[in-house]
């Protein structure tokens, strides 16, 4: 569910500006040059980095996720035998040949999440609040949606996609940076910026970051929608409606004062910070699956 999306993204803002920090001490910069910025040298720059920092986000996913939300690996010896036998089941019939690790986190809150860099290299973790709100067909229901995401490539087509943003915006970022500089320097013979170049850089950098979200949370509501049908074939149609509409019940029961809830995670109640939202409505997803098969 959202944290996939949203400590994906994390990891990428933090290796993006990292990578800017150390190639801009490493001095290179080259796409300056005596007469302005050499843009094809820029966009070709820009595209090599923006991926490498999607690229370690991508990589780095898995053990992110463990450490920074406590996943506690689990086999089929133990308490969540059943769990992982079915988390076992259900990316059989997914079409997985490597079985992805299954994980408990300790929230009360009732989450789910894939991860990992690849089909073959993968996470499904859920939180103790979802085992213990959830009946055991909704629970199938959400783990069917998280195989799925594994199954179709999910985390590897969002890095894809993260990595044009991170190219796009490092690109601009540094021609507003550039211009910005000129137009503070003005008619002074001194070379020297008023500002850090670098500073300036990464101010933009989070300008331009926070406007791309825009276009991976878009394409992050595509997924989902795909993945609650990849869910509906291999758990049923019927589980994977049942655990949305739990879903639903524990959404409309927060109330509007825990906006991070409705405009973060799961779900969204409209407006502008829905555009932001990873996840479209629930209401949507449902009735996409009712009108499906």
């Amino acid at each position: 569910m959202f944290k996939r999306i949203f400590l994906f993204m994390l990891t990428n803002i933090l290796v993006v500006v990292t990578v800017s920090i150390v190639l801009n001490f490493l001095g290179l910069n080259h796409y300056i040059t005596a007469s302005g910025i050499d843009y094809g040298s820029l966009m070709g720059f820009c595209l090599i980095w923006g991926f490498v920092g999607s690229g370690i986000s991508l990589l780095l996913s898995k053990f992110m996720a463990k450490t920074m939300m406590g996943v506690e690996i689990v086999d089929d010896r133990g308490r969540y035998a059943d769990l992982v036998l079915k988390v076992h089941q259900l990316s059989k019939a997914a079409g997985l040949t490597k079985m992805p690790e299954v994980g408990v986190y300790q929230s009360p809150e009732v989450n789910a999440f894939a991860t990992g860099p690849s089909r073959n290299n993968s996470l499904v973790a859920v939180s103790q609040g979802l085992l213990t709100q959830m009946n055991t067909e909704e629970v199938e229901g959400v783990l069917a949606h998280e195989v799925s995401h594994i199954a179709n490539g999910d985390m590897v087509t969002m890095a894809l996609v993260q990595g044009v943003v991170n190219a796009f915006v490092m690109f601009f970022a540094r021609i507003a940076s550039f211009a910005l500089s000129q137009a503070m320097r003005g008619d002074r013979d001194d070379d020297r910026p008023v500002v850090p170049n670098f500073l300036v850089t990464m101010v933009f950098e989070m300008l331009f970051g926070f406007l791309g979200m825009f276009v991976v949370t878009y394409f992050s509501r595509l997924r989902e929608f795909r993945a609650d049908a990849g869910a509906a074939k291999v758990a049923g149609k019927q589980k994977m409606i049942a655990a949305l509409r739990r879903l639903q019940q524990k959404f409309d029961n927060t109330g509007d004062s825990q906006a991070a809830f409705q405009t973060l995670k799961i779900s969204s109640k409209g407006g502008m910070m829905s555009y932001l939202s990873t996840h479209p409505s629930l209401e949507d997803r449902i009735a996409a699956l009712e009108r499906s098969f």
